[in-house]
């Protein structure tokens, strides 16, 4: 199992770098069907991954000056608050919801990049 559990992590830490925090999007799925993992464990197990996978890319951005220090300040603002509601909505959200909120999230992105 630890070299399954590497593997995903190798994966989703390359789309994670790839496309900034884009890995989270790989990895929950793929934590519920190689790790066998159910689906609000794995969502709050990505969300552990994904923040010091996003840090080390922050540095990688950083060190190249293409981070707009106040975007993304302004962001972090808003998104300490907004991922202290999440994690409380999550941990109220029946596995079935979960699993069709995430599905349209992931339609809406893949519309929104097939339509540019």
């Amino acid at each position: 199992m630890k070299k399954i559990q590497w593997a995903v992590g190798l994966v989703c830490g390359f789309l994670n770098g790839l496309f900034g925090s884009g890995g989270g999007t790989a990895l929950v799925p793929a934590m519920e069907k190689f790790l066998k993992l159910e689906e609000h464990r794995a969502h709050a197990t990505a969300l552990s991954v994904i923040v010091p996978m996003s840090v080390l890319s922050l540095g990688i951005y950083l060190m190249k000056a293409s981070v707009p220090l106040d975007t993304a300040l302004c962001a972090i603002a808003g998104g300490i608050p907004g991922g202290i509601v999440g994690a409380k909505v999550l941990a109220r959200t029946k596995g079935r919801l979960l699993h069709l909120i995430f599905g349209l999230m992931m339609l809406l992105a893949a519309g929104r990049m097939w339509l540019r």
